[in-house]
């Protein structure tokens, strides 16, 4: 059993802040999460977690907008599915569909906001608790396994790496959330202007607002693009902090 030395210790590593990261860490790892979301290989494998995201915000718009969620499945080809019961019109859906694009930068925003304030194993155990609430909707084996798996790491990074790993790792993943969420509307535009993509997510806007498909298109690389430009503002904090400068 914990004793309470101990479980304030923890309580004061999850809460506390943790020293600046050195300028060059917080380049390397932008530059890293780049090579990773522009190469083919690797951002094959490393868009599951772009999908765990916007699977992930399909389905917590659902739920916050008064939607029955029925389940959510993650396949091998990096594809995901969101399925959820309601009006199929209607604000709730509008809003349930406008969540998928745009989640993964949102995400990465909100993971940028807490490592501006250096609340790097917070940020990290925050992304656990949110990998382990999702995998309550998987509805697949490759859904469960992609989720155990991805928060093992993540766990096991916060648990057991040292304070520089965890900001690395951490780091990275903020700006691959921030950078990767742009790559799949360009995606999504070719696919479509090719016809293959007849049911996504911004046709099915298109069908339920006055709105061309195209245009939604738009606004989810437009709301991408802000997250990206505000994120790399709150991690360039220790850069501008040693260039003598404040946002």
């Amino acid at each position: 059993m914990m004793s309470i030395d101990g479980l304030g210790e923890t309580w004061d590593t999850l809460f506390g802040a943790q020293p600046d990261p050195p300028p060059l860490l917080v380049l390397i790892t932008a530059a890293v999460a780049l090579v990773v979301v522009s190469t083919r290989l690797p951002w094959r494998v490393a868009r599951n977690a772009i999908t765990i995201a916007h699977e992930g915000g399909h389905a917590l718009v659902a739920l916050l907008t008064g939607r029955k969620l029925r389940g959510v499945r993650l396949h091998s080809d990096t594809s995901g599915l969101t399925l959820s019961a309601g009006r199929p019109s209607g604000p709730g859906m509008i809003l349930t569909l406008l969540a998928g694009y745009v989640a993964p930068p949102l995400v990465g925003l909100a993971g940028a906001w807490l490592l501006g304030g250096n609340r790097i194993t917070l940020l990290l155990w925050v992304a656990v608790v949110l990998l382990l609430a999702m995998l309550i909707m998987i509805r697949n084996a490759f859904g469960v396994v992609s989720l155990l798996v991805t928060g093992a790491v993540v766990f096991a990074v916060s648990w057991y790496a040292t304070p520089q790993v965890q900001a690395a790792f951490a780091y990275t993943g903020v700006w691959f959330l921030l950078l990767g969420g742009l790559r799949p509307v360009a995606e999504l535009q070719r696919l479509r202007s090719r016809g293959r993509m007849p049911a996504s997510d911004a046709d099915q806007l298109a069908g339920l607002t006055p709105f061309p498909a195209f245009f939604w298109v738009v606004v989810f690389a437009l709301v991408n693009l802000a997250a990206l430009v505000t994120g790399a503002l709150l991690l360039a904090g220790p850069i501008l902090t040693d260039a003598g400068l404040t946002l």
